[in-house]
């Protein structure tokens, strides 16, 4: 049994300001609106719908938390990029998503998700980049993996691998796949670390 399926379903916040008590361990996921954090995060918790999936990429725009208990919490942060928002709408975004990775006390690890047909697009760097600012480690997760065939597949994460070591920080890159589960353990493994579960 996974400590990630007691997860559930605690508050959704505008900002930071309207998170509850910087306590205990977060561990937050982020990613292009596109880049399939909602089922990694449902086949992380093995829920089919903790987190929403949506056809409309972008419709997470609060900070959205979930329990895993009373010290540990996954937090969803808002899709970027890719949504069709006004531009108000998306620099408020961003405001409270550089607030959060700068100001939260209980932030212990950043994962962010990239198609990997598509890894470090712009947006994705400047969220790594101020991750490793703030001495946060990250798990560059390289979703939909079963899109590519296994040669091609190994050669994109060695690439992604190569490119992190620009970021000058902790960061692990790592494939995943919800459809197949593959990569499954190897974040656990990961969050376990983040959340001292031992």
């Amino acid at each position: 049994m996974s400590q990630y399926s007691q997860a559930k379903f605690l508050l959704s916040a505008p900002d930071i300001r309207h998170l509850g008590v910087d306590s205990g361990i977060e561990v937050a996921f982020a990613g292009r609106s596109n880049a399939g954090k909602s089922s990694a995060l449902n086949t992380l918790t093995r829920q089919k719908s903790l987190a929403r999936t949506s056809k409309t990429p972008g419709r997470t725009q609060l900070i959205n938390v979930f329990e895993l208990d009373e010290e540990r919490r996954l937090i969803d942060l808002p899709g970027y990029g890719f949504a069709q928002v006004p531009l108000e709408m998306k620099l408020k975004w961003q405001k409270s998503l550089s607030e959060y990775l700068e100001k939260r006390e209980s932030l212990k690890g950043l994962v962010v998700l990239m198609d990997i047909r598509h890894p470090f697009k712009d947006l994705d760097q400047q969220l790594i980049s101020w991750a490793v600012a703030s001495d946060l480690p990250v798990l560059a997760l390289l979703t939909k993996s079963d899109k590519l065939k296994s040669g091609k597949r190994k050669a994109q994460v060695l690439m992604a691998r190569e490119a992190a070591l620009a970021f000058c920080g902790d960061v692990t890159v790592e494939s995943f796949s919800s459809l197949k589960r593959e990569g499954l353990q190897n974040m656990e493994a990961i969050l376990n670390k983040w959340f001292n579960y031992l």
